[in-house]
């Protein structure tokens, strides 16, 4: 095994010793430099896997080092040595192309935690993957998703939070989940959640945990998403539907890299990446005051837009074909194929849901579609996108086959649960109807024998 190198820039020999000496019990050699041209020298002629800068040089600054290794050794990952509290030169650092960085006084398992990330940017199965134009979860052709694709494997080498601004559907959690895999954190746990989705009141508990016995329900000691998430990735999805007062402490979080649990006296230490997304204006909720400035700067280090499906209709045939090839893969169906005039309509079609419109017209049109080819009108586009394919009416359930309106349960409801409910007694009922002949349940139903057995397997029922 080769041993790994790394390059200490420092003005302080104090400073310089307590690295060296660190690195060095963790099996790395070192080399020094005092300045930034000698740096600079030792890059050239050394090639280590490692570098880490103080900011304030006597013939400069941390931040042109950090751009002259960008343009000249851009293999090789730099971390910024910071005044303590010092965030905007951090962040500044980041932006121009820095892996991490670390604050004085410098605490040694955090700078173990950063050295470990970024010598896994030197491993070689990681640099010969970064060097393909490999499709992964971002398919497509076209220059707007390679150049997407070309961000993520460079921003991947880096710690720096990244904002993916982009519309509803567009694939944002995908592009979240290359940056992760891409990454030194790939083996490490990738963690999603929608902002929007957890209650107000439950909020602090999720995201940092909680003790048992803290507050009425906390049965158990609860680790929390940021704990969960250590030596991976936390995306936040949807981050503008955080409440102003859940923006405070997530605020102090990121920026501490330690959480409290609810009920406990001591804090965490977490070592994570965070990475945001949202499909509103972010800017303009800061503007009106809905959105704190301070985390909007802490989690837009590096913005990253995810192009929307309609400007990029090359990719809509390749995109169809993977949909289509994995709903049959998933419900064991038969493949079917797309028609050019089907193609044609697809490529014309606006899609202000994107790709999860796509996938949710393919799939429309794969169950109720006969014949092996999906023609334009299977599309059904002039219809609204979220409308559910109509059930013909050729069969007429018998009295007490299946729940009518007159049954509907007192209260709330589950919406979608009540109608899978009347979907699966039908089923049922034109099953044993036909003595389990599918395809005349399928004819009674008045749908095709593909739209049955999709419908089967997606029920439980096959």
């Amino acid at each position: 095994m080769t041993k790994h190198t790394a390059l200490i820039v420092d003005d302080e020999p104090d400073i310089r010793d307590l690295l060296e000496i660190t690195l060095s019990r963790m099996g790395i050699s070192t080399l020094t430099a005092k300045d930034v041209e000698s740096a600079k020298q030792l890059l050239s002629e050394s090639k280590p896997q490692l570098c880490l800068t103080d900011m304030n040089l006597p013939d400069g600054n941390g931040i042109e080092l950090v751009q002259w290794i960008q343009l000249n050794a851009p293999a090789t990952p730099v971390a910024v040595i910071t005044a303590y509290g010092n965030m905007d030169t951090a962040i500044e650092s980041l932006k121009a192309g820095a892996f991490d960085f670390v604050s004085k006084p410098v605490e040694l398992p955090r700078l173990r935690e950063l050295v470990n990330s970024a010598l896994k940017l030197s491993e070689p199965e990681l640099e010969s993957e970064a060097s393909e134009d490999e499709p992964g979860l971002l398919l497509g052709k076209s220059p707007e998703i390679k150049r997407l694709r070309n961000q993520v494997r460079k921003l991947a080498r880096s710690q720096a939070p990244v904002f993916i601004s982009g519309e509803s559907g567009s694939g944002k959690e995908l592009v979240a989940r290359m940056i992760h895999m891409q990454g030194p954190r790939r083996d490490g746990p990738f963690i999603a959640v929608n902002c929007g989705a957890i209650p107000s009141e439950l909020m602090e508990s999720e995201f940092f945990g909680h003790k048992k016995g803290s507050f009425t329900g906390a049965t158990d000691n609860k680790d929390g998403l940021f704990r969960s998430a250590s030596g991976g990735t936390l995306f936040l999805d949807e981050v503008a539907d955080l409440p102003l007062a859940m923006q405070v402490k997530l605020l102090r979080a990121i920026q501490e890299k330690a959480v409290r649990p609810v009920g406990e006296t001591k804090e965490f230490d977490v070592d994570i990446r965070v990475l945001s997304a949202t499909h509103k204006n972010l800017p303009e909720l800061v503007q009106e005051g809905d959105f704190r400035q301070d985390l909007f700067y802490r989690i837009n280090v590096i913005e990253l837009k995810v192009p929307a499906l309609r400007d990029r209709p090359d990719d809509i045939h390749l995109l169809a074909n993977h949909v289509l090839a994995r709903i049959a893969k998933e419900y064991e169906c038969e493949p079917a194929g797309l028609t050019a005039e089907a193609i044609n309509r697809l490529k014309a079609y606006p899609f202000p849901g994107n790709v999860r419109e796509l996938e949710n017209i393919l799939e429309r049109a794969f169950t109720l579609c006969d014949a092996d080819l999906i023609g334009d009108e299977d599309l059904h586009l002039d219809a609204a996108p979220a409308a559910p394919a109509q059930r013909s009416s050729t069969m007429t359930p018998a009295p007490g086959d299946a729940p009518g309106p007159d049954d509907l349960p007192e209260g709330e409801i589950d919406l979608e649960h009540y109608l899978e409910t009347i979907e699966r007694t039908a089923i049922e009922k034109a099953l044993e109807a036909t003595r389990w002949n599918k395809t005349a349940a399928a004819k009674r139903l008045g749908i095709s024998f593909r739209a049955l057995r999709y419908k089967l397997k997606k029920l439980g029922l096959d």
